[in-house]
């Protein structure tokens, strides 16, 4: 068992992350039903998963349909090694979710079943980070070594050695983690976020002028403003494909203005959708994709961005800088 990225205990051997069958789940209206999938749960979170997956089926036996108990037989069946009889059930469950909420269609591609989509469901990611707001800071630093916005504003310091900024733009900024770690550097600073929880905890520090609950693209076609900075950390693993981002980015980027942000490194070049349900980024992919978009790199380090499992999650922390 370990804390996973969500700040949940799972098995080490489940092929995904539990949150979304946890958290998400409503009463089937079947009161057998609903004890037989909190029971299943249990098992499932102290990794037997065969247990688990017999009473997430005696759910459904019960309930045919029903949405979080699909999902949960599925993962408990794919963690059990019997993907094959955890297939129907992952399709049946993509045909249910019709707002991406479960996240049915990167559970499919981790396990080879699908395409990998060029980014995860808005309502996946809105869902998995509005039930992690309370806990977001307190699980990230103390529990898996979260380092972004610190690896961020050193290479930044690198680039421009104490150096201020007149408007600044956190990408993803969760509680504000990023807004803390610059605070005194920028003299205006905006923050977007899917999560309408998180932009709550951020408004709560008052470390931003500006809060928008949006996710990154659609805050960054209705701006107007021109910015010295914008930063995204440890955000591009929920984003996915970034040729259409970092074009929005540049766009909003004022002449030499630097955008710096955090990638987990695929072992590969391109896109990578890892178990975790995150993507990773080869660096061939990132330069190719900066470059296109008029950006160029200014400095390009690789570190260990967090812990999972006890092991440490590499990635790329990245400055680049607007040619315009």
């Amino acid at each position: 068992m370990h804390l996973d990225d969500g700040g949940l205990w799972r098995d080490d051997a489940a092929p995904f992350p539990p949150s979304v069958i946890i958290l998400h789940a409503v009463s089937s209206g079947d009161l057998l039903a609903d004890r037989r999938y909190e029971y299943a749960r249990a098992y499932l979170d102290a990794g037997d998963h065969a247990a688990a997956a017999d009473l997430f089926l005696q759910a459904l036996e019960r309930t045919p349909g029903w949405l979080p108990a699909l999902v949960g037989a599925a993962d408990a069946l794919a963690a059990d090694g019997r993907r094959e009889e955890a297939e129907p059930l992952l399709r049946e469950a993509a045909e249910r979710d019709h707002d991406g909420l479960f996240g049915i269609s990167l559970k499919l591609a981790a396990l080879g079943l699908a395409e990998v989509p060029d980014a995860p469901p808005a309502a996946y990611v809105r869902g998995l980070f509005d039930d992690y707001a309370d806990r977001f800071e307190t699980a990230l630093v103390e529990d898996l070594g979260y380092r972004a916005p610190w690896l961020i504003a050193d290479l930044i310091d690198r680039v421009r050695p104490g150096a201020s900024f007149a408007r600044g733009l956190d990408l993803g900024c969760g509680t504000g983690l990023m807004a803390e770690v610059l605070k005194g550097r920028i003299e205006h600073v905006s923050g977007c976020d899917l999560s309408p929880e998180m932009i709550g905890r951020a408004e709560a520090g008052r470390r931003y002028q500006r809060l928008v609950v949006a996710d990154a693209a659609t805050f960054l076609a209705a701006a107007d403003d021109g910015y010295d900075l914008v930063t995204a950390a440890d955000v591009l693993v929920y984003v996915g494909a970034l040729d259409t981002l970092f074009p929005a980015v540049a766009d909003r980027l004022a002449p030499d203005g630097l955008f710096s942000f955090t990638v987990e490194e695929a072992d590969s070049d391109g896109l990578v959708l890892r178990d975790s349900l995150r993507y990773a980024h080869g660096e061939s992919y990132v330069r190719r994709v900066l470059a296109e978009a008029g950006l160029a790199v200014v400095e390009l380090e690789r570190d260990t961005l967090r812990f999972d499992r006890g092991e440490p999650i590499r990635g790329l922390i990245v400055v680049a800088r607007h040619e315009g």
